[in-house]
Order: structure tokens, then sequence, then C-alpha cells
């Protein structure tokens, strides 16, 4: 079932000009501001991610990146993208997200200021003549001629431990490359994110957040590794891009049921503050650890116990964020008002 709702893209400060902010009209967007911040949004249908199959994700990731970079291309170049399928029913609940995570949002904004992401993705230019040259590797022709000392030809067993054996040197051969491909890179880059490759031609798939005026010294970097697999390696670059993977904006809608009985499970008063959570926590996991007492607990209590206590820390920073106070409210009637958590995505 879907419904209205407004799609946030992403967050940008308020200092571009006025022309630029109207130029974001061409690409279907409009703002909402608080203070000197904007959420960049637009008008859509509110599906919930668990919802879509595979295709209809692959397109809202497609088009969640285009317009980001559309809206960059116009000149928004620091801009804090919305974790993928942010949507919310109202512009009030735009209006609060931006002010309860507007001291987090400054913060990001500014550490993001001359940064920028590029994505890499390095696979062998000529995989079947990889494999090849894999299959003539010592350890690999000792295990086949062993195995032909006593048969004629390899039996369905022996050639599965032989495969095994080329995907175990053909992971090790990878391992290799990538590791001098992110030695060659980590000088100039301020974080690498590495991320799952998708099938065993593909070397590495890394995000590098890098300084926007070290662009030219990575491609430089890039060029000589190129020189130095002599063409056995493609080299595919994406960017520069918002930095996607490492500074990403997610709202969290936490359940005041969960909150309820977290605070029950850990034994908290009506006020507390975070290290009482914490130190309530300690106590509470002492007593039920399997390893410490077998004879109170068992796994499933203390993960219980663990899930109590992030449960809390999120409800107290949540709360934080709409308060100054150092202690954290537990009453049921405002739990239901610190229920929004603004949060970088890890």
């Amino acid at each position: 079932m879907t419904t209205n709702g407004i799609y946030i893209y992403g967050i940008v400060p308020n200092f571009y000009g006025s022309d630029m902010f109207r130029s974001l009209e061409n690409s279907g967007v409009y703002t909402m501001t608080f203070q000197n911040i904007s959420a960049i949004v637009s008008d859509r249908e509110n599906a919930q991610l668990d919802s879509l199959d595979r295709e209809s994700l692959a397109h809202l990731l497609v088009h969640h990146q285009k317009t980001i970079e559309e809206i960059m291309a116009i000149g928004f170049t620091m801009i804090l993208p919305m974790k993928l399928g942010t949507v919310v029913r109202a512009k009030e609940e735009v209006l609060s997200i931006l002010a309860k995570g507007y001291d987090l949002i400054i913060d990001t904004l500014k550490k993001i200021e001359y940064l920028t992401e590029i994505d890499l993705a390095v696979t062998w230019a000529d995989f079947s003549g990889t494999l090849k040259d894999i299959a003539n590797h010592p350890d690999i022709i000792a295990m086949k001629d062993n195995i032909m000392k006593n048969i004629d030809k390899l039996s369905q067993d022996d050639q599965m431990k032989v495969g095994m054996l080329v995907q175990a040197k053909l992971k090790e051969k990878n391992t290799k490359v990538e590791l001098n491909i992110l030695d060659s890179l980590s000088p100039i880059s301020l974080d690498i994110k590495t991320h799952e490759v998708m099938n065993d031609q593909m070397i590495t798939n890394s995000a590098f957040l890098i300084n926007r005026n070290n662009l030219e010294e990575f491609e430089q970097v890039i060029d000589r590794l190129d020189e130095e697999y002599k063409g056995l390696l493609n080299f595919k670059l994406v960017g520069p891009l918002p930095c996607y993977s490492f500074y990403t904006i997610e709202v969290k809608e936490l359940n005041p049921e969960n909150v309820a009985q977290a605070k029950t499970e850990l034994g908290l008063r009506e006020e507390t503050s975070e290290s009482e959570i914490k130190k309530a926590y300690l106590e509470k996991a002492k007593l039920f650890h399997p390893d410490v007492h077998p004879e109170n607990g068992n796994e499933e209590n203390f993960n219980r116990i663990n899930k109590a206590y992030h449960t809390l820390l999120d409800y107290s920073t949540a709360a934080k964020q709409s308060s100054e106070d150092e202690y954290t409210s537990l009453v049921n009637e405002k739990i239901i008002k610190n229920l929004i958590l603004v949060k970088i995505k890890e």
C-alpha cells in the first residue's frame, strides 16, 4: 500500500545564492528550510523499502543518486545525503528532522565542506586468462599430478578439490592486488570503505574520501597503477560524488513500547542519564552473561539486556536532540515526544 509522502534527498547549507535554489525546480525538487539549512525534497508515493522488489529498489537507488548528483552539478557541492528511501508524511516532519538533527547536521556539513567521494571498481581485463594463469600455479599442478598417479582422469570429487584450490588462489591473488591498490591510494585518502565485490572477476569495490583539491593526484595514482599492471586490470572511477559511504543522514523512528520495555529490563527510574543506563546495563550483563553466571542466564537473556541497552542509548540521544537537559525522562507521556533519532548512518 502506498500513500502520498515527502521524499528527502539531502540537506544543504543556505549560503548558496537564491538563483541556485530556484534552479532546483528544473530537477523536479524543492526545499524546506530551518534556520540556515534546507532539506531538498520532492512529493512522491510513500512506499516502504522492505515492500519493494529488487527491480523497484534498483530504480529508486538510481533515481536517488541521479537526483543528488544533478543537484551537485548545479553547484551544491556541500550536500549531506539522506539514507535511501527516507520518506515522511508531512512538512512538519521534515522540519522536525532538521530541528532535532540541527547540531549534528551543521557539524557534518563543516566536515564535508572540502571533501568528496570517489568510488573505484577494479576488475581483471581478461578474466579467463587470469584463471588460466592460476591453473598453472605449482600447487595446483602438483595436486593434479598427485591425483593422476592412480587414475586416468579426474573424478567429479577431484575436480571439486582442484576447483576449490583455484578459488583459494584467485582470492589470494585478488587480495594481494587489492591491498596494493588501497595502499597506493591511502596517502591521499582521508578514509576508505571497502564494499562487497560483485563477482570473482572484481578485485575491489571501494569508496575513497578525499579533499577535492586532490582529485587530479588521485587520478594520477590510478594511471600509475594502470601502467604497473600493464593493462591487466580495468579501473572504473565514479565521482566526484557526495560522501555517501562516509556521511549519510539516517532518521530512525523508535518504538515507544520498546523504550518502555527497555526501561523495565534495566530497572531504571523515570529520570536517568547515559551513565546510569550504562551502569544498569553492566550490572545486568554480569548477572545474565552465560560465561559468568551460567546458573542465572543464557544467551537469550543476555541478548535481551543488550538490546534494551542500545534501545535506551538511541532514545537518550533522540531526547537530547530535543532538549539540553542532562537527564532523560522515561515517563511514558514524554517518551512519545522523543521518538525520532537523527544520526549518521553507520
